[in-house]
């Protein structure tokens, strides 16, 4: 597996910013690492989205996601967006357009990774997972799979929550969030039958399990069938190190197909 670390200029957001890479490299020789396929064929793509508090280098510093990603044979692309929540902010910067625009031509502009919708996938934790169900609603022709780990997925709750709302709403939504940043307003205007496969899962005792288990209800009232792995656990890092080795069994990669 090679891992790089990419810095290049933004035009959405217009300053410099920073992508972690992990590219499958099918080995012989290396010691205690499954090689993954061997494959001439571009690696299919996951995109994989951090939390509020973390950028682009924490999947790999918390997890030990470059030798999952190794033995599945999996490129995976980490972004940096700050404290976003994954929009254009209202005072700020273009993240959302740098994300769901920008990001993917400058992907495969650098890189050898898979373009089909078959062979791109999205995910993340916390507000990642917000995001990745976000992009995924906002352009579900983009992905086959889609999954939420401990996701902030209800932002118009949050941000009425006293004990949860704090200066980002105001500074990343001018006050609400609006219906293009809401899951419930997007999840309304969906085309089920459109919309990629859906993963989520969150810990009984993390302080975002009841929003996923009315999220996932309202999923299944518009005849959606998630994969759901609610079980016990916390918001924190090692409940995210054995979701993602889920997440990765789980995704419908191209030669798992049949």
């Amino acid at each position: 597996m090679a891992l790089l670390t990419c810095d290049f200029f933004s035009e959405a957001l217009e300053f410099g910013t920073t992508i972690t890479v992990v590219l499958p490299q099918p080995t012989v020789g290396q010691v205690g690492v499954d090689p993954g396929a061997d494959a001439d064929a571009p690696p299919p793509l996951l995109y994989l989205l951090h939390g509020r508090s973390d950028d682009h280098t924490a999947w790999l510093r918390y997890t030990s996601i470059e030798r999952y990603a190794t033995a599945a044979g999996v490129a995976v692309v980490m972004p940096a967006v700050a404290r976003s929540f994954y929009a254009d902010e209202a005072y700020g910067h273009r993240f959302w357009t740098y994300l769901s625009e920008e990001l993917p031509s400058v992907v495969h502009r650098f890189f050898r990774v898979g373009e089909r919708r078959e062979e791109t996938f999205v995910a993340g934790l916390s507000m990642g997972g917000y995001g990745a169900l976000k992009w995924a609603f906002h352009q579900p022709e983009r992905f086959a799979a889609a999954a939420s780990l401990s996701g902030a997925v209800d932002v118009v709750g949050l941000s009425q929550d006293p004990e949860r709302r704090d200066e980002l709403v105001d500074r990343v939504y001018g006050g609400e969030p609006g219906p293009g940043e809401d899951l419930y307003a997007l999840l309304d205007k969906a085309e089920p039958e459109a919309l990629p496969d859906l993963y989520l899962s969150c810990g009984t005792e993390d302080f975002l399990h009841d929003y996923n288990v009315r999220f996932v209800e309202a999923l299944r009232s518009r005849g959606l069938d998630p994969v759901v792995d609610f079980r016990p656990g916390e918001h924190e890092w090692g409940f995210w190190d054995t979701d993602i080795q889920r997440v990765l069994a789980w995704l419908p990669l191209p030669d798992r197909a049949g």
